[in-house]
């Protein structure tokens, strides 16, 4: 008996699976929340050189001190980190003039002012992280996905090795704490180091969620319980964008975004672990218990699976054996699974996160464009829902990654001047980005066995995460071309979209149990064809391949 045929058992998709699904998601609504938090938390307002006070500046105004104080740019705007060395009395006769001598312009001495309107403070402002230091303000976002990506390797094997529902409870705890320190930081380095810690622990929530709710999940239902999970993600973005526009302050804003942990943690009580990891790992009395909560709530009262039969459902495993991240990489189809899917997940959330801090780059209100980019999302992942049912994972995820990559590149030759046409190709890109992260979670937990899906969903998350780190540090190449971090984002979402196609198709496939299911499922014998004594085999009008479809019709037995 497979787990699905028990899961028939239990009624199916029930009210136990509904309520597993509302509570799990309410963990997803913070991910989303702390993973795009630096738009806000690291934003750059606009700035200038601090002007030492003189006696001859009392009766100017603050715009003639700036015009005899900073250079400015072509456009006519100041500069934001240089300032002249003296004073240029001469620029209030006739401002457009223009300093010839280079020699009188200098770094910033004296520190920075910057325009408060929109922001109270930013980690920016608290550390002047401007100018030379751009680079650090930057790292900050690079040093939270270094957190998700250990995190990843660490709960990978964690909730392998001691569940699923005992790592998130642990993951959300830890949140809550680092958090909060984050908050609480006095210096730069302080909250360098809070912040990876908050990464490392909200690895956790981002990929055990949706394995949790998956193996509790028949098949029919997995692919709309995937979206309903990934929904409250684009939630988490739209409540990131009103919590940002109405707490204005980075101490705050850190608090108000690592509260609602608290919520999930008081939540997480009821939900159950998962039954199909428990009889993997033998421990099948839980298992039952679980699976008698699961058929009493569904209304299956006649729910007569014993303990000794949930028991000969257990994974065999060779004696002594374990099951690492090498496991991943030891069989000829898992190899493959293993480095196209990680090859997919590096573009995913490349593209995605370099879209996603992107804010002011399409002529959007900073708000605006994290509201909108949250509200695409949820119809791009219900057109997934029936895309995925009806072309099938593959092809969903290689061209909607595909496409993320084109949009990107098509806002590279589209001029600045063109702002709306400019944000509607990224609103799309955007949609596009997001359809391929909503597949490749749900693809991704569906080519994993059991025994193996969370060491294959925290290498995948491993891999991901690298791509996270990166994408911030791309927009720093802008000052060897302007047009740079796109064209590298546009390249890599391209090649890896491409490389999707290379995996297998899981579309109204069981999820596999131990590594010969996956291995079995693509590797098959010699199929032999013989007719019945005294009737000679007739020839198919199309050869062989048209018996092979024939009898894979009439007889599915002879193909497992």
């Amino acid at each position: 008996m497979k787990f699905e045929d028990l899961l028939l058992e239990t009624g199916g998709f029930g009210r136990f699976q509904i309520l597993i699904l509302f509570l799990l998601c309410l963990p997803r609504i913070n991910v989303p929340m702390h993973f795009l938090l630096h738009n806000f938390l690291a934003a750059t307002p606009s700035h200038h050189c601090t002007i030492p006070r003189h006696e001859a500046f009392e009766n100017l105004t603050t715009e003639e001190l700036l015009l005899i104080s900073i250079p400015r740019e072509p456009d006519g705007t100041f500069r934001s980190c240089e300032m002249f060395s003296q004073p240029q009395f001469y620029l209030l006769l006739n401002s457009s003039l223009q300093p010839e001598n280079d020699s009188i312009i200098e770094d910033c001495r004296h520190g920075w002012v910057y325009d408060h309107s929109q922001f109270t403070s930013t980690i920016a402002t608290q550390w002047d992280l401007v100018c030379e230091q751009r680079g650090l303000n930057q790292a900050t976002a690079t040093f939270f996905f270094i957190g998700v990506t250990v995190g990843a390797v660490i709960f990978g094997y964690l909730s392998d090795r001691y569940g699923r529902k005992a790592m998130l409870l642990v993951s959300l705890v830890c949140s809550v704490i680092f958090g909060m320190l984050s908050a609480a930081s006095t210096s730069y380095s302080m909250l360098a180091i809070t912040r990876t810690l908050t990464g490392v622990a909200l690895s956790g929530i981002s990929f055990i969620v949706l394995p949790l709710a998956m193996e509790w999940v028949d098949v029919q239902h997995r692919t709309i319980s995937g979206i309903l999970t990934s929904i409250f993600w684009s939630i988490g973005n739209m409540l990131l964008a009103m919590i940002a526009y109405l707490v204005r302050d980075w101490h705050w804003l850190l608090v108000a975004v690592t509260g609602p942990c608290l919520l999930s943690i008081i939540c997480l009580w009821w939900v159950p672990e998962s039954a199909r990891w428990l009889i993997a790992n033998g421990k099948v009395k839980q298992a039952h218990r679980h699976l008698l909560r699961c058929a009493r709530m569904n209304g299956r009262k006649d729910f007569t699976v014993s303990p000794e039969a949930l028991r000969r459902m257990t994974t065999e495993k060779k004696s002594g054996e374990s099951y690492s991240y090498i496991s991943l990489f030891r069989t000829p189809v898992l190899r493959k699974i293993s480095l196209c899917s990680g090859a997919v997940w590096f573009g995913v959330a490349f593209s995605y996160y370099g879209m996603s801090m992107n804010l002011t780059g399409f002529g959007l209100n900073m708000y605006l464009s994290q509201f909108v980019f949250g509200i695409i999302e949820i119809p791009a992942k219900l057109i997934m829902y029936v895309l995925v049912n009806r072309v099938g994972r593959r092809q969903s995820q290689a061209w909607t990654l595909i496409l993320t990559g084109l949009c990107i590149g098509a806002n590279i030759i589209i001029p600045k001047s063109f702002t709306p046409m400019r944000s509607v190709v990224a609103i799309m890109g955007k949609g596009f980005s997001e359809s391929a992260f909503t597949t490749v979670f749900l693809y991704t937990s569906e080519l994993y066995p059991t025994i193996l899906r969370q060491n294959g969903m925290g290498y995948t998350s491993f891999v991901a995460r690298l791509g996270g780190a990166l994408a911030p540090l791309v927009f720093l190449l802008d000052s060897v071309w302007r047009s740079l971090p796109e064209v590298t984002y546009c390249g890599v979402a391209v090649c890896c979209g491409s490389v999707a196609f290379l995996l297998p198709e899981t579309l109204n496939v069981h999820l596999p149990e131990g590594i010969e299911d996956v291995e079995k499922t693509q590797v098959r014998g010699p199929l032999r064809i013989s007719a019945p004594e005294g009737m000679p085999l007739q020839p198919h009008p199309r050869g062989f391949q048209g018996w092979s479809r024939h009898l894979q019709c009439c007889c599915p037995c002879l193909w497992g």
